[in-house]
């Protein structure tokens, strides 16, 4: 955080020098007034030589020296995207939601909340790491889907979705797979509950059944172990995971020669 605004403040320093072309006669100078166009073609300029930071500082100059004109308008959104660019996902966001709290009706408006969506998205982190940042994803890619359902926008938002929810059903595997590890199975189950009832169409939904059946022989309750079987082979008959099951059930002498196999829907 502290490194970003120390950008952003350096960022502004050497804007304000373009902008008032101040002599070693003028070093007291610290705002001079430019008309909106030069201001507004001086940051589409950087942002053109990929100058992201320096761009967001020119655009941020127009809506501060023009508060109530189109550029300013214009210039809010350019912003935001010179921001995104530059990878301050923070001033990207910001200046997103500014926009939109000022013209919530405006043509650009999908544009806005995709960019608010994408840069939490491209904050994604691993599944090792706190998932706060991913949800705040899945919420805002939500926004642009159901807002704008017709868009291109929505098109990649409902896409990214699909790949947010198989990140947070990877980490809830990864914290059950370690209350296994550690034995404490009423914790494990819990988590791999969680991905099937909440992300049961992710990638990870075949290992969740079978350590679900793993965790119910630990505790000792193989009737349970044998409905889960039987979902995982209804759903995933070819999946690596049911064969594991199965291994694990012929092992227990808990097979059936004819199992009853049984959808997702109302089991749990």
């Amino acid at each position: 955080m502290l490194k970003r605004r120390t950008v952003k403040i350096i960022t502004l320093i050497l804007v304000a020098v373009f902008i008032t072309g101040c002599s070693s006669k003028k070093r007291e100078e610290r705002y001079v007034a430019r008309e909106v166009g030069v201001l507004y073609n001086q940051g589409k300029a950087q942002l053109d030589r990929k100058n992201y930071p320096i761009a967001a500082a020119y655009f941020d100059e127009v809506e501060r020296q023009h508060p109530y004109t189109e550029w300013a308008r214009r210039a809010q959104l350019m912003s935001a995207y010179s921001y995104y660019q530059a990878n301050d996902y923070e001033e990207a966001i910001l200046a997103s939601e500014r926009f939109l709290a000022l013209h919530p009706g405006n043509a650009s408006a999908p544009y806005a909340y995709y960019l608010i969506a994408i840069s939490y998205y491209e904050q994604i982190t691993d599944v090792g790491r706190d998932q706060k940042v991913t949800e705040q994803a899945m919420n805002a890619l939500k926004q642009v889907a159901l807002r704008y359902p017709d868009t291109a926008y929505a098109d990649d938002a409902r896409l990214k979705i699909d790949l947010t929810r198989d990140h947070l059903a990877g980490k809830e595997m990864e914290i059950g797979r370690f209350y296994q590890g550690q034995k404490q199975y009423l914790a494990a189950l819990i988590r791999f509950k969680n991905v099937i009832d909440d992300y049961q169409t992710t990638t990870h939904a075949p290992e969740a059944l079978h350590r679900l059946v793993e965790v119910y022989l630990a505790l000792g309750v193989p009737a349970e172990a044998q409905q889960v079987a039987s979902v995982l082979g209804y759903n995933f008959p070819r999946s690596k995971w049911y064969k594991y099951s199965y291994g694990l059930l012929t092992d227990a002498n808990l097979t059936e020669e004819e199992p009853r196999k049984k959808k997702f829907l109302g089991i749990f």
